[in-house]
């Protein structure tokens, strides 16, 4: 069975989600992160795992769900600190981020039957999910990371090891004030979307 690995930061104010001020506020902006946080928590606790991981930025809070562990993030630049997470696991493992809330058990159930590694695209250029069959920190460090080509530079990586990659869906990271419509929209029974629809009539002018 695979490890799924959440790599997040804690939602404090200034410190997540900075694109979206403006127009929302930090602290309002960090109660988006805390519910897609939230959000994600919830997918990855639903879906069958072997163990899950929150690899955090910061300290656990009370949107934490039981039934992980947590550890801490090493210092780094976002390739380290996800080669790293792999460093650290012993058999297939799957990573996704905070930044995609509309994310369902069913998208993390993978099967490696058959292939070496499992990427998820995201619309702005990078991935939102990467599973490794046998994690090895190497595929990931030195990967340039935040532009608009990190996901093919990543993909290709893996082709380029000789792994059999597979493809999950393109999802849409939040990032900025659209991101977040559009992802609500797509997931509008989750926390996420109820703290957006909260938040509308109070935006910062």
């Amino acid at each position: 069975m695979t490890t799924l690995l959440v790599i997040a930061k804690e939602p404090r104010p200034g410190r997540v989600k900075t694109r979206l001020t403006p127009p929302f506020t930090p602290h309002q902006a960090a109660a988006l992160a805390e519910a897609a946080l939230a959000d994600t928590l919830a997918a990855v606790a639903a879906a069958p795992a072997a163990r899950r991981l929150l690899v955090l930025d910061g300290s656990p809070g009370p949107w934490l769900p039981p039934g992980f562990d947590v550890v801490p993030q090493c210092a780094g630049g976002l390739d380290e600190r996800l080669a790293d997470v792999f460093a650290g696991c012993d058999g297939p493992a799957l990573l996704i981020g905070m930044d995609t809330p509309q994310v369902t058990p069913r998208l993390l159930d993978v099967d490696f039957t058959g292939c070496d590694a499992w990427f998820g695209p995201a619309e702005d250029g990078g991935f939102w999910a990467l599973g490794l069959a046998s994690p090895d920190p190497r595929l990931v460090r030195g990967v340039p990371m935040s532009t608009p080509t990190t996901g093919a530079v990543q993909r290709r990586r893996l082709v380029a090891a000789g792994l059999r990659v597979r493809d999950m869906p393109r999802l849409r990271d939040v990032d900025t004030a659209d991101d977040a419509a559009a992802v609500a929209a797509q997931a509008p029974h989750g926390r996420f979307a109820a703290q957006l629809a909260r938040l509308t009539g109070s935006r910062a002018r």
